[in-house]
């Protein structure tokens, strides 16, 4: 009897340690898995990481963008003295136009050039359907509030704009067209002829790379109410 209670009692005293064994064992391949998965986690990272480092994955980044300036020498320092003599002149000819686009680009505020491009490209349009279909695309990218590329009107145009968006003509935009020439002609335009990518081309100079200046507060038209634009070049 006594023999038999000393066997039951060392099986019970065995039990614990074989399922703390057991956890062990378990608990051990748990962690293992995790590490395992940490790994191939971290691996996954530095991966991305290296992909994301190759240049068709920087499109858009500030080195990117003075690349892009830099590669372009064509211009003679004849025509680039053209566009020094008017907005209008500079906005006329095609190098013109791009040059003073990637200028834009440097100080984030492209927004203006592209909504001027897209109401020539509107004016443009002879079927009903396209401009209405034109017109709402513009609406929509540029004009209503937080549009992503809104530019900046007076409460009035934006208000005209938003109630005849529905039966639109192809002067729809000209007012606003026309005080976003004024803003650029007035603003950028002015401070594009300080610029180096201008300075560097009518000095026959090669581009240089521009470093990308934080975006400047935009004017609004009320500051050029006393600003008489020629806007011959819409009608």
């Amino acid at each position: 009897m006594e023999t038999s209670l000393v066997f039951f009692s060392q099986l019970n005293m065995c039990e614990p340690k074989e399922k703390t064994f057991f956890k062990l064992i378990h608990g051990s391949g748990k962690e293992e898995t995790s590490k395992e998965a940490k790994i191939r986690e971290k691996e996954k990272r530095n991966r991305l990481s290296l992909l994301l480092q190759k240049p068709e994955f920087h499109d858009d980044t500030p080195s990117s963008r003075s690349e892009h300036l830099a590669k372009k020498t064509r211009i003679s320092p004849e025509e680039a003295m053209i566009w020094g003599e008017s907005f209008d002149k500079l906005l006329s000819q095609k190098d013109g136009l791009e040059t003073f686009t990637r200028f834009l680009k440097t100080e984030f505020s492209e927004e203006n050039i592209e909504f001027w491009i897209a109401c020539e490209d509107y004016k443009k349009s002879k079927d009903p359907q396209q401009i209405i279909r034109k017109a709402k695309a513009i609406y929509e990218k540029f004009i209503r509030n937080d549009a992503p590329q809104e530019v900046n009107l007076d409460f009035h145009t934006k208000e005209i704009i938003t109630k005849s968006i529905t039966q639109p003509t192809l002067h729809s935009f000209d007012a606003a067209q026309s005080r976003v020439y004024q803003l650029m002609e007035q603003d950028s335009y002015t401070r594009f002829l300080k610029s180096d990518i201008y300075l560097d081309l009518i000095e026959g100079r090669p581009q240089r790379p521009t470093n990308l200046r934080r975006r400047s507060r935009s004017f609004t038209y009320n500051e050029f109410q006393d600003v008489k634009s020629d806007v011959a070049i819409w009608l």
